[in-house]
């Protein structure tokens, strides 16, 4: 039976104007001697300012429709963040080792199955009650109940509060990437939870819900009561706004730090920095692998699945081998990025064997090998079938556009012709298994590369099926130590004769890792980042209690 103590780590990775839209949003907002920030009424920013408050600029998305509520999406949505609010059981530092938060320690029973965690002893809930084990269990069943969770705890059965300081998880299968989930799984109180807990939610974290104008701001403040390093920062106020707005914000100076794009990154505003966070935020296209005429069902819908160009496995091949990464990090991105060969590079389940330099000629050879010859356009032919395909991207996301016309444009060069069409989600999904899809993808867990590429995985746009591969994906979960997991991640990727990776299957074309950029406020220190999974939103201020002023 594997033991994790409190000492224990577990290595995962070496790795509108915006005066009137902020106009009474920050009025809220408190002045005291320290770094500017709007006044009172939330007009232009004053020279008095909280020396640890921080104002943040989100996007609309970020506000959580649901509220505060771990049942629901905060926190373990489909952008994963620590809640803040809530504690979890077992949290990441910088360099995404677990670490025990809750818990003290935590058994892994050699099958798998039975899961044992001992709880501290010394919580409380904002409201004065006690936490103990009866609340995590309590947590854990509602999230695997409710509808609404956005949370993944199927795997679990149930989970039993042994004693006070003892709760155990029974599994159905073996599942080793639960840590994961627990990390970002809020503990709600059993004994105050109920309608409405969204809005006026009581935990034992960093932080208290102090307000909440919904459509507008989030203010949070310092739990008096924490067990842990009292916050630094003892008051968050959080704004959502849409992009251009937020770029308002700081010109103005009415925000301390805000989220922006590479579109907007060589703008250069009196008193702010850009911060620039590595991610594992990746831009990818889906390559369907079966030839049309097969049908595939997603929530209850069947759709058209199949291409007959991209189920060529030379013409995905080709493809992978011919996009020229860095230019388009260079061309698109402003820099400011990392070339993506994977959706999890630089975790330790990634593989180097994903990892290719471009080579057109290789590229234009492997086409020529396989029996396509150029037309009097120079565009592909095989058998009657032209080198020709669309590929869909959502067009309210102007980098995804760029990145496909720049795609496009490569492949052109190897005598493939791309169309690109941008359209809203409700466009995009009827054409997810038959048509590539610049999709983003990118979390801190092994989840999304089990989900992308087992056959019968919600996320398998390319409609590949392999018993190989599920079986070493299935091997990889089941592991006890989540360290022996690794060898079993990488060969689902590549064994050396089967696997995903372009010299195989040939599922994706993997593009970029978009850096997360940020307008910061001079004086405004933010504690090390965690790589950013995909959106951006509340991971920026997952150690927020750590930021501080200079």
């Amino acid at each position: 039976m594997a033991v994790y103590t409190r000492r224990t780590f577990v290595k995962l990775a070496g790795i509108a104007a915006a005066g009137t839209a902020l106009g009474g949003v920050l009025s809220a907002c408190a002045s005291n001697d320290g770094v500017p920030t709007a006044d009172s009424q939330g007009g232009q920013a004053t020279d008095a300012a909280a020396a640890d408050q921080v104002i943040v600029a989100m996007n609309t998305g970020s506000e959580p429709a649901a509220g505060f509520d771990p049942f629901v999406s905060w926190g373990c949505g489909e952008h994963v963040h620590e809640p803040l609010i809530q504690s979890t059981l077992i949290t990441t530092n910088t360099e995404m080792e677990f670490v025990n938060d809750l818990a003290t320690s935590y058994e892994i029973s050699d099958d798998g199955l039975t899961w044992t965690f001992r709880v501290r002893d010394d919580v409380e809930f904002s409201d004065g009650e006690p936490l103990t084990a009866e609340d995590v269990a309590f947590t854990i069943n509602g999230i695997r109940t409710a509808d609404a969770a956005e949370a993944d705890l199927s795997m679990v059965d149930d989970a039993v509060a042994l004693d006070d300081t003892t709760v155990e998880l029974h599994l159905n299968k073996p599942f080793n990437a639960l840590l994961y989930t627990l990390a970002v799984v809020g503990i709600v109180p059993a004994h105050a939870y109920g309608e409405g807990y969204g809005s006026n939610p009581i935990g034992s974290g960093r932080y208290m819900l102090e307000q909440w104008d919904k459509g507008q701001q989030v203010i949070l403040t310092a739990n008096p009561g924490y067990y842990g390093d009292a916050p630094k920062m003892k008051r968050v106020v959080v704004v959502f706004m849409e992009e251009d707005a937020a770029l308002a914000a700081v010109n103005s100076g009415q925000v301390d730090i805000a989220f922006t794009s590479a579109t907007y990154s060589e703008q250069a505003i009196a008193g702010y920095e850009l911060l620039a966070c590595k991610t594992v935020d990746s831009r990818g296209i889906s390559l369907p692998t079966i030839e049309p005429g097969a049908t595939k069902e997603d929530g209850g819908t069947e759709y058209a699945a199949g291409n007959a160009v991209t189920s060529d496995l030379a013409i995905r091949r080709a493809i992978n081998y011919a996009v020229d990464r860095d230019a388009m990090i260079k061309n698109v991105l402003n820099g400011y990025g990392t070339p993506a060969y994977s959706v999890s590079d630089n975790m330790p389940w990634s593989s180097d064997d994903m990892k290719i330099a471009t080579d057109r000629k290789k590229a234009k050879s492997l086409l020529a090998d396989a029996g396509w010859v150029a037309a009097s356009d120079g565009i592909l032919e095989k058998d009657g079938t032209r080198a020709a395909f669309d590929v869909w991207y959502a067009s309210n996301d102007s980098v995804r556009q760029a990145l496909a016309a720049e795609f496009a444009n490569q492949m052109k060069e190897i005598g493939i012709e791309v169309s690109i069409k941008g359209g809203s989600w409700d466009d995009l999904y009827p054409n997810q298994f038959s048509s590539p899809i610049l999709w983003g993808w990118g979390s801190n867990s092994p989840t999304e590369v089990y989900e992308l590429n087992y056959s019968s995985g919600w996320g398998n746009y390319a409609s590949y099926e392999s018993e190989t591969v599920d079986g070493y994906l299935d091997e990889a979960l089941a592991q006890p130590d989540i360290a022996d997991s690794y060898e079993f991640w990488q060969k689902a990727q590549w064994d050396g004769n089967e696997g995903i990776a372009p010299q195989g299957a040939a599922t994706w074309v993997w593009l970029a890792d978009v850096d997360h950029l940020y307008f910061k406020r001079e004086g405004l220190h933010v504690a090390d980042q965690k790589p950013h999974p995909h959106g951006h939103g509340w991971s920026l201020v997952n150690n927020i209690d750590e930021w501080s002023w200079a």
